[in-house]
């Protein structure tokens, strides 16, 4: 047995429909800006950027409706619904009609983002990391088995804020569909057991404040509702 100079973290996970084993979480990659309507509120061309990402570390992870702790050095802190994905089986420069058969399953997702931390960053032409990776940043909810649901390459997704809808939108909107996005990411690192993909979110984020409850919802999928406190 391997010896730490002190105890290792215990490792990220997320619950799994109907099993108590739980998905174990390695990397956390996200696609930025891809839904045309949100890339043009935010201000930019959707037309014309292939995909990009960024990335939350593992240990992010927001799972089991826990609440979430307003975070620090913020005063605009948005949501951002999504659908995220599961690789169960990695690889390198996967050809996207090959991709799905690399996804383990799916989940509603919500990628909080300090807004403000990030228009700075973005001014200063700086990275994103602490205005999307802090703690509890990478909401999830329960994870699905594709061998029970299927793919996921339509259906509804939406977001409310107590109760009123502030996000909806059709997974089928996605600029890039979950094949393209495997194939392309695969292209940039190799893609291992246990990564999740957030796959970008509809128009309509915007903030929310503490004693909200923020709930996603996405056909087929169960909800992910998190209490701002």
């Amino acid at each position: 047995m391997m010896d730490y100079v002190f105890a290792p973290n215990s490792l990220p996970s997320v619950p799994v429909a109907g099993q108590a084993a739980r998905f174990p979480v390695r990397r956390i990659f996200c696609v930025g800006r891809n839904y045309a309507e949100h890339a043009r509120e935010m201000g930019h061309d959707p037309d014309r950027e292939p995909p990009f990402f960024f990335t939350k570390p593992a240990d992010a992870l927001l799972t089991d409706s826990g609440d979430l702790r307003y975070p620090p050095q913020t005063a605009d802190l948005h949501f951002e619904a999504e659908l995220v994905v599961a690789i169960g089986h990695g690889g390198r420069d996967i050809a996207p009609a090959d991709a799905q058969g690399h996804v383990w399953g799916y989940a509603t997702g919500n990628d909080f983002t300090r807004r403000d931390l990030q228009a700075q960053a973005k001014k200063a032409g700086r990275p994103w990391d602490m205005a999307k990776g802090f703690d509890q940043s990478a909401g999830c909810g329960i994870l699905h088995p594709v061998s029970s649901i299927g793919a996921r390459d339509s259906g509804a997704i939406r977001l409310t804020v107590d109760g009123i809808i502030r996000q909806d939108g059709d997974l089928a909107q996605m600029i890039w569909s979950v094949p393209e996005v495997v194939g392309h990411l695969s292209s940039l690192v190799a893609l291992t057991p246990g990564d999740l993909i957030y796959t970008g979110t509809p128009a309509g984020v915007g903030a929310v404040k503490r004693g909200q409850v923020v709930r996603v919802e996405i056909d087929g999928l169960s909800p992910l509702e998190t209490r701002i406190v």
